[in-house]
């Protein structure tokens, strides 16, 4: 499938900032299934873009705005190919040991519910037990927007019943490391038929499997990811994969606008 993904993030303040930097994650992943036919990461005030990569492997962008300013806007766009892997990630650069994908962190700490959520997970083998965690997931927390926040933990959504993509995400990793098997949290894009625009980025999980390699699992939508998705970025919980993540000097009232959007575009002749 022909993806052409534009993804704008406007920052406005009350008053001058002096200075601002911000590490993006806006450049898509290259791997068996997916690939990049073009894609460009801009900002305005223009500044230098240095790119780099994460400890986890993902592509990054340094920005940095050292004069006045009261308003920040970061463009990323282009067009992405991928073709349906039934969720498995392969040919992807894997500079982390999995036994850091078993380290628990504050948004994804185990507790009662979770411990329970593992207990009572049926499944004869890793793959199945995965799919029917994520099965489970989805049916115990239902898809509600805006009634979770950025630093809502695994165990808060699902004793909550209700959250967002990210939420299922983090409930699902949690799961998974406590029961022994490495995963990791994962940013991207969805196609969605029903709209043209999301408001925010797409989230879900994977998951290691011996002798296939990086499984990865959407429990907000109950599937694993086909040609409809686009990674971004790969971390331990969705801090450490933001797609902007930064600071500022000065200026008061941050005002966040998020634009979106995915569309599906013909192949080229």
């Amino acid at each position: 499938m022909r993806l052409s993904i534009q993804h704008r993030t406007r920052y406005r303040y009350e008053g001058p900032v002096a200075y601002s930097a911000q590490v993006l994650r806006l450049t898509p992943a290259q791997f068996a299934s997916q690939k990049t036919v073009n894609w460009k990461v801009e900002c305005a005030p223009a500044a230098t873009l240095r790119e780099g990569r994460d400890g986890f492997g993902n592509v990054t962008h340094f920005l940095a705005v050292n004069r006045p300013h009261d308003e920040i806007e970061i463009l990323a766009a282009g067009i992405v190919e991928t073709t349906d892997a039934a969720g498995v990630v392969s040919g992807i650069a894997d500079p982390v040991p999995h036994a850091v994908y078993l380290r628990h962190t504050p948004l994804a700490e185990p507790a009662p519910a979770i411990a329970a959520l593992v207990e009572t997970t049926p499944g004869a083998d890793r793959i199945a037990w995965l799919h029917a965690l994520m099965n489970i997931i989805r049916e115990k927390v239902a898809y509600v927007a805006g009634v979770t926040h950025a630093m809502t933990t695994a165990a808060q959504a699902l004793n909550a019943g209700h959250g967002v993509c990210q939420d299922h995400a983090h409930i699902f990793i949690t799961a998974a490391r406590l029961a022994g098997i490495p995963s990791r949290y994962v940013t991207g894009y969805l196609l969605i038929d029903e709209a043209a625009q999301a408001v925010a980025h797409h989230a879900w999980g994977e998951a290691w499997v011996p002798g296939l390699g990086w499984l990865a699992f959407d429990p907000a939508n109950g599937i694993c990811p086909t040609d409809r998705y686009v990674r971004l970025a790969v971390a331990l919980d969705a801090r450490y994969a933001a797609p902007i993540r930064g600071t500022h000097l000065g200026g008061v009232g941050e005002e966040l606008a998020v634009e979106v959007r995915v569309q599906q575009v013909a192949p080229q002749q």
